[in-house]
């Protein structure tokens, strides 16, 4: 079973240890940072699968670090009572806010509760994204992407490059590649499919400056490994 990792992100050492003695307890595995500063350092090279984060700290604030803490769940545990600092927390990006002092059977509840949370939105993004080295494809959106740019896809090249990375370490053959995109793309033939395969690696060669898609000689074509 792999541990999940929860950075906690508070200066006062009589908390932040009690908050990792208690959460080694359930089997968690746990980063410290003492400021705000230290924390978006730490941020930048590790990803945790959780955040608690105090409000106030030196250097940089909890409210100033929260904008650097990307697609990972933040609960604010602070002594801060204000309701309008509570709304634009939970509107800015964190999931939770647990006022000090706390009851850690409660805290520890909405730990989990927002990890399994997180970890189902996880699943269902991993059902809809196709991912093969820097290349990702959304399936709601029908969009490919090489980093942070948009490769145009006709309809055939989709059903194509859909199919190739759904499998992507299998030579899928000429004629099983007509037959399962032949629903989406009924315009694609066996004289065709050569012309579309070699426009979509040429697409994809373009952004990436590497080629994504090798042909098989005399069977078909599969993902290129890198």
């Amino acid at each position: 079973m792999i541990l999940k990792t929860i950075l906690i992100i508070d200066d006062d050492p009589h908390i932040g240890n009690m908050l990792e003695e208690t959460l080694i307890k359930e089997g968690y595995s746990i980063l410290r940072a003492y400021s705000g500063t230290e924390a978006v350092l730490l941020l930048s090279q590790s990803k945790p699968d959780l955040v608690l984060l105090d409000l106030m700290l030196p250097g940089l604030c909890g409210e100033e670090v929260l904008p650097h803490i990307k697609d990972i769940p933040v609960i604010v545990v602070s002594a801060k009572l204000d309701m309008d600092n509570k709304i634009a927390l939970l509107l800015n990006g964190a999931v939770d806010y647990v006022t000090k002092p706390f009851h850690t059977k409660e805290l520890l509840a909405r730990i989990a509760a927002h990890l399994r949370t997180f970890d189902c939105l996880e699943s269902q993004e991993r059902d809809t994204v196709l991912s093969f080295d820097d290349l990702r494809m959304d399936t709601d959106s029908r969009e490919a992407r090489i980093q942070d740019k948009t490769v145009k896809l006709t309809r055939t090249e989709y059903a194509i490059l859909k199919l190739l990375m759904e499998n992507p370490k299998q030579v899928i053959t000429k004629s099983l590649l007509l037959d399962r995109i032949s629903e989406d793309t009924p315009d694609c033939t066996e004289t065709s499919l050569k012309t579309h395969v070699s426009n979509l690696r040429k697409k994809l060669r373009s952004i990436g400056e590497k080629d994504y898609i090798e042909a098989v000689w005399g069977i078909g074509f599969k993902m290129k490994s890198q």
